[in-house]
């Protein structure tokens, strides 16, 4: 999850040496500035706050401009963090109190001190996701942005965060921060890498694991940690972690080899608890992984692991192969990126497709992840309005933004997940077509990884070489051997809003994208409100529907569709079962108080799936048999 252009880039190498447990412990060089040195202590964990000290030192006689972020690493849309801040008090080097103002909602300006400046201030929170704070008994979940106020100027200066756990806890740390000088105290080398390293405080259970770094089996081997904070046992663990490591390998089968991780280790945090919210949230060398269900169930083990092959993709594809519009990140205001179809879309592909290639996810699963993207795609009215990069730059208003206005996004937004998605499909199955097999998707996501995604960065947490559009397309038509074939499949359906050719593509496959009920009437997808007699419409009617064409819309409340009143959604399906599409029908509702009688024509259902040829009585023939392997097989 992520976009744009930022303010704040750091740009400072720092030194670092290898600390007992192989990781970097970050050293102030001669000459260095102080660290901006933070303390989390919680006093009331069950009241669901934070205390946090914070020490800026070196800072000249200039006022301190202190800030809280209003948008997170991976989220797209602004957050009022803010809100949350309360006691925030101040005093200089020698202890003295210093007055602090508030020139905005999200910051602070102190003056008058003595070139230190030590702030205070309790911050609540209670929402465990990827991008809040969350403090209870239990755990200390810690999302920078949600959390910790930050000084403009001092972005490249290094930090240090210690956790002072409560008295008499079992908690240890999960991060992907450097080690400092004790199990307590962790650094990050600029402002970038802080805000971009969530914590994990609490008494998890961890599980790890090895690979070498590269798909062949050469190169200085990688650490990967899951941090599972949850009610159940160690061997629930354990088989999440076995899981997780054929999701890891598969993808490094894709790129040819695993991210240089700064301090050589991967963090997966994960919060698998009845009060955490569903959420899955990349950063440079850690997840976090957190909803309210348990890993000891097939839902709640399937849920971890389809998130965790979303997120682990990221390393790569987002985290380094990183869109230009996304670098550096802006903690001020929101990125804006018409690259989320590639961000987020092609990693949502490769993530189901993992699951299958790593034999997590069933067949059936798979096409019924895919099948359901090119309905959506297909079907949706909001293709005739905006294309694949229209549609990412809407993320700042659709990525868990907050507003109280209603909106018409059914008519008018596909999620740049799904339409990326989709994407990415067709792109796969192109280049395997194309090419008679030699080139697929795998090659181009290597290819740009080569080129892009493993160019080192000026310093931990920032890109060495972000792509644009046009460096996309380059590679594309290097890979594909087709210039024309790059730039006909990006002005069609990137830049424009075509489809491809998926029934064509598909076949060749062994799959049927087909109508999932082509003999059913339909009505048009209605968010309804059932009251026993009738039915309210609660959400926009859909373009193009019956419903739509025959007047109705939001709030009208349909008193009867032919000479019955539809008032359940087991009587509405009945009441449709019984006709055809083309039947047209009596149709009355209310509108604001008022009658209204007209006439409602059905439709012939449009929703597709996918589904194996042999499940419709035909033979799936050699060629089709060694495309699906091809195509869906393990690369390990």
């Amino acid at each position: 999850m992520g976009p744009r252009p930022g303010r704040a880039a750091a740009r400072l190498a720092v030194a670092v040496a290898v600390g007992a447990a192989g990781l970097p412990l970050a050293r102030v060089g001669a000459g260095e500035p102080a660290p901006v040195a933070y303390e989390l202590s919680f006093p009331e964990a069950a009241q669901r706050w934070m205390q946090v000290e914070v020490r800026f030192s070196g800072l000249g006689d200039s006022p301190l401009d202190l800030r809280m972020s209003r948008s997170s690493p991976g989220r797209y849309a602004l957050h009022e963090f803010a809100k949350n801040v309360h006691a925030v008090s101040a005093s200089d080097g020698a202890g003295r109190p210093l007055s602090v103002d508030r020139p905005d909602r999200h910051g602070w300006t102190i003056a008058g001190h003595d070139g230190t400046v030590v702030v205070e201030y309790q911050v609540y929170g209670d929402r465990v996701d990827g991008t809040y704070l969350g403090v209870d008994s239990t755990h200390a979940h810690v999302n920078m942005p949600a959390a910790l106020v930050w000084a403009r100027g001092l972005e490249e200066r290094r930090a240090e965060v210690r956790i002072a756990p409560p008295p008499g806890s079992a908690w240890k740390v999960a991060t992907q921060l450097f080690p400092g000088s004790d199990p307590w105290t962790w650094t990050a080398p600029n402002l970038q890498y802080l805000m971009d390293s969530p914590i994990e405080a609490s008494d998890h259970l961890v599980a790890t694991f090895r690979l070498a770094a590269n798909a062949d089996g050469s190169g200085a081997e990688r650490t990967f940690r899951i941090a599972l904070h949850h009610d159940g046992t160690e061997s629930e663990l354990d088989d999440v972690a076995g899981a997780i490591e054929r999701i890891a390998q598969e993808q490094r089968a894709i790129f040819g080899s695993l991210p240089d991780f700064e301090g050589g280790a991967y963090t997966f945090i994960a919060d698998y608890l009845p009060w955490a919210s569903g959420d899955g949230m990349e950063h440079r060398n850690s997840t976090v992984l957190t909803e309210a269900l348990s890993v000891g169930t097939p839902e709640g083990r399937l849920d971890l692991l389809a998130t965790a092959s979303h997120e682990l993709f990221h390393a790569w594809n987002v985290e380094r192969l990183r869109p230009a519009s996304l670098e550096p990140f802006d903690f001020e205001e929101a990125n804006e990126s018409g690259d989320l179809w590639l961000a987020e879309g092609f990693t949502r592909y490769y993530g189901n497709l993992v699951l299958h290639r790593a034999g997590i996810e069933e067949l059936r699963g798979t096409l019924q992840h895919f099948g359901g993207e090119l309905d959506t795609v297909i079907n949706s009215p909001a293709r005739e309005l905006r294309s694949p990069i229209e549609m990412s730059r809407m993320a700042p208003f659709v990525d868990r933004a907050s507003w109280w206005d209603r909106t018409d996004r059914p008519n008018t937004f596909i999620s740049y997940y799904t339409w990326g998605s989709a994407i990415a499909l067709g792109l796969d199955l192109t280049l395997r077509k194309e090419s008679g097999g030699s080139v697929s998707l795998d090659d181009l996501m290597r290819e740009l990884w080569r080129r892009y995604g493993s160019v080192p960065g000026p310093a931990p947490g920032l890109a060495g070489r972000p792509w644009t559009l046009d460096d996309f397309e380059a590679v594309l038509a290097d890979v594909a051997g087709d210039p024309a074939l790059a730039r006909d499949f990006v002005d069609s359906y990137v830049e424009g809003r075509q489809v491809p050719d998926y029934a064509r593509l598909l076949e060749r496959a062994g799959l049927a994208l087909r109508s999932l009920r082509p003999e059913r009437a339909w009505l048009g997808a209605l968010d309804l409100e059932f009251t026993g007699e009738t039915a309210r419409v609660t959400g926009p009617v859909p373009r193009g529907s019956p419903a739509r064409t025959a007047g109705l819309a939001q709030d009208d409340v349909i008193v009867t569709l032919g000479d019955r009143a539809p008032g359940s959604g087991a009587e509405l399906s009945r009441l449709l079962e019984r006709h055809a599409p083309g039947d047209a029908l009596p149709f009355r509702f209310l509108r604001r108080g008022r009658l209204v009688e007209t006439e409602v024509t059905l439709a012939v259902d449009p929703g597709v799936g996918l589904v194996p040829v042999e499940d419709g009585g035909d033979a799936l023939s050699e060629e089709q048999r060694a495309f699906r392997d091809a195509w869906l097989g393990s690369r390990r």
